[in-house]
Order: C-alpha cells, then structure tokens, then sequence
C-alpha cells in the first residue's frame, strides 16, 4: 500500500487490534504458549511500524546529507504516498534545482573570472598569510619569468629578498622593484591590497613591467632639457663666437697692416669684450643655477603649523603687496592644521609661488592672491595658492616645471623645477591649472 498516512492509520488500528487482544489472553486465559506468540506479533509490528516511518527519517536525512556535502544530484521522487509526501519530495526537488542553480551560477562565475584574469596583461598574484601561493596568472609567470610558484619566499632569488618584501607589504603599499633576468633589468610597479576568506588572510599583488615606460619618460625628460640647455647655452655661444671673431679680425688686420689701432678700433675691440665677459658670467650663472637645481638638500622633517608657515612667507611681501594694491587673503581650515615638513624648504617654495602671482598680476585690475589649506576628503593636506591675473597658456602649463624653462625676460626658469623637487622630497605633489586672464590655481597634496 503506497499511500503513507492510510498506511500508517491500518499499521496502528492492527496493533491496537493486537493490544487489545494481548490484554484479553493475559487477563482472561491461561494460554501461555497463544499468549508468547501474540506478543511476538505485537513486537514485530512496532518493528515493522518504526522502520515504515524510518523511510521518511531516511529521506530526510539524505536531503540534509546532500547539503552538507554539496550533493547536488539527489532527486526525491514524487511516489503516491499521499499528498504531503508529494508536497515534501516537490519541496526538496526544488531546493536541490535552487542549490544546483546556484552552484552553477558560481562555477560559471569562477571560470568567468578566471579567464578574465589570465588574459589580463597586468601580472596577478594571491598568497596567504604564510607565502603559499592561492592564485597566479600567466601574465605574472611571464613578468617574474618562472613557469609555476609554490611560495612567495621561492622569489627572493630573482632580487635580493624580493619574496621577503612581498611578504611584508601591507594594503593600499605602492613600491617599484628592480629585478635583473638573464641580463634584462625589469622594473616592477607592484600595489597590495588585502582579503579574508573563510578566516584566512590573503594579499592580492599585481605587477606590471613599467621599465619601457619609464625609459620613454626618461628619454623624453632628457630630451626637454637638452633642449632648454642648448637653447640657453647658444643664446650665451653665439654671441660669444661672433664678438670674438671680430676681435680676432681687426688684430689680424692690424697685425698684417703693421699699424697702430686706432680709436674707433679700441672702442669695438673693448665693447665686444664687455659684451664677451658678460655672456660669460651668463653663462657661468647658469651653470651655478644647474648645479644648485641638483644639489638640494635632504628635508629636516619637523611638526610645523600651517598657519605659521603663510605668516612667515606673506610678511616677506608686505611691502609689495601694498605698492601694487594687491589683495591677500589667507585662511587655514581647522586652524590648528598641522604638516610634518622642513620649514625652511617649504618656505621657499611658498616665495617661488608667490613671486610667480605678483608676476602675473602686474597688469591685472583688483588684484588678489588667496593662500589657503584644508583637509580633503581623503585626509590628505590641500594647500592652494590662487591668483587672478594674465594665468598660463595651455601650451606652456605642461613645460613650467621643466629646468630652466621661462617666460620672464629675467627669469632664471628653475623656481618652479625646485618647488617641484621639494614638494616631491616630501612625499607631495604639485600641480597647477590655469585659466589665462581669469585664474591661476597652484595645488599641494600631501
């Protein structure tokens, strides 16, 4: 009989049948042999009652087994014992096809990201907290040149404690590493970040050969200054070698003319000297300049206030600010903001910006300068400089900070390059945006 609960009604009836009977034999007879044999009757039924219900424990037990080991194969069969094992055995196919379902959906997932992250060109690697390697994917094995990894500490012989520094790196650290492999110098930019999974730390390390990058940059930096060195040094030459020249004429003519200079003579030959001594000491200031811009000092770090370095630098310009009507507002958000920095460099680079804005705002109407500093979103330091006068082309916003680069007639061009120098001594940025007649913004990040 396959219906559960009618099953289960006549299983008790016939053993309430057979209590019954066994009450009647035991109290009203004396049939002890009838008796034995009932009793076994009445035990086999229990037996037999106890493992019908243990079918339905069994299925139930097996539904919970599959979950547990992630089992996902089972059916339950919809057999006709009645109603509620129909609803049970449909409720148990269905969360097997939603953990089916979902298990697939994570398969696909995974080998979606998988792929993804073997194709990618930037290098990829993942270690727990002991440097056992989780995940690497063939960019990587083709930067660090090694067809398989184990463990991080494995790496220390491709760089002197390469696998030790990657051990230690914490999220959110940002370092560049060289490595020399067979003779080709690499140059790594590897970024850390952190995960848990499952209670276990894990570190995700991405590498990317940044050494063609940097030699294109390199390349290029030395281009600009070749540039501006030839252009300053000829400005200096030229002149030189033609005035020397000429000089060099009129003695020889003098000589093979067997004849005393005359006056006009002695004029040109003392004016092209003049001229050559000063293109000289030019031309030697230059190279003082050049040489400071190389030589600047490692900064004293020392807790300073912001609002002490403004007054400090803003006194220096009173004078200035007066004559020419200049307004100057400075303001530091909270007040007691503070920065780790040398004074003294920081200071310098605070003139260097300011005698850029008087400069500018030469022929500007209500002139104004704005000094201030805050916290960004981020909590890093913000230090701007605003002026409102001529501004800079666009053209000539990327060449500022190249060494001795200059649209002043006077100018020396290495202001800018030391303030930048110095800012990046302190671990800081600098950069600049513009809008000609209107606006001029200098920004510091810390």
């Amino acid at each position: 009989m396959k219906n559960f609960r009618l099953n289960v009604i006549i299983r008790i009836s016939i053993l309430s049948g057979t209590i019954f009977l066994l009450n009647y034999v035991y109290n009203e007879t004396d049939l002890t042999a009838t008796l034995l044999v009932i009793t076994l009757i009445f035990i086999m039924q229990i037996v037999l009652l106890v493992k019908y219900i243990d079918r339905t424990n069994n299925e139930l037990t097996r539904f919970i087994l599959s979950i547990k080991h992630s089992d996902f194969s089972q059916t339950f069969a919809a057999k006709s014992k009645g109603k509620s094992f129909s609803e049970l055995h449909s409720a148990f196919n269905d969360v097997m096809d939603k953990f089916r379902n979902t298990r697939n959906e994570k398969e696909e997932n995974l080998k979606y990201l998988q792929t993804v992250m073997q194709h990618v060109g930037i290098g990829l690697l993942s270690y727990n907290e002991i440097g056992e390697i989780e995940i690497i994917n063939n960019s990587a094995k083709k930067i660090l040149g090694i067809p398989h990894l184990k463990n991080v500490i494995t790496l220390n012989k491709l760089a002197d404690n390469f696998g030790l520094k990657l051990m230690q790196l914490r999220a959110g650290d940002k370092i560049i590493e060289k490595i020399v492999d067979k003779d080709e110098l690499i140059q790594l930019l590897i970024y850390a970040t952190e995960f848990k999974v499952r209670n276990q730390n894990y570190k995700l390390i991405s590498l990317q050969n940044i050494q063609s990058e940097l030699e294109e940059q390199e390349m290029e930096a030395w281009q600009k200054l070749i540039r501006v060195l030839t252009h300053e040094i000829m400005n200096s030459i030229t002149p030189i070698s033609s005035l020397s020249a000429t000089v060099n004429d009129i003695l020889s003519n003098a000589e093979n003319d067997e004849i005393q200079l005359d006056a006009e003579s002695v004029t040109d030959i003392r004016s092209a000297m003049t001229t050559i001594n000063r293109r000289s000491e030019g031309l030697l200031k230059f190279v003082n300049n050049y040489r400071n811009l190389t030589r600047i000092p490692k900064p004293n770090f020392q807790i300073i206030q912001i609002r002490e370095l403004f007054e400090n630098a803003s006194k220096l310009f009173e004078n200035q600010f007066a004559e020419k009507k200049i307004k100057f507002v400075s303001f530091v958000e909270p007040v007691s903001l503070e920065l780790t920095a040398d004074r003294e460099l920081m200071e310098q680079v605070l003139i260097n910006l300011m005698l850029n804005a008087i400069d500018s705002l030469a022929n500007t109407e209500k002139p104004e300068i704005n000094l201030n500093a805050q916290l960004d979103t981020r909590g890093k330091i913000v230090i701007r400089l605003i002026d409102n006068g001529s501004g800079i082309p666009e053209e000539v916003v990327e060449k500022i900070f190249i060494p001795f680069y200059t649209t002043k007639a006077n100018g020396s061009g290495i202001g800018l390059s030391l303030s930048r120098q110095i800012i990046r001594a302190h671990g800081g940025m600098i950069r600049v945006s513009s809008t000609p007649q209107s606006e001029t913004v200098f920004t510091l990040r810390f």
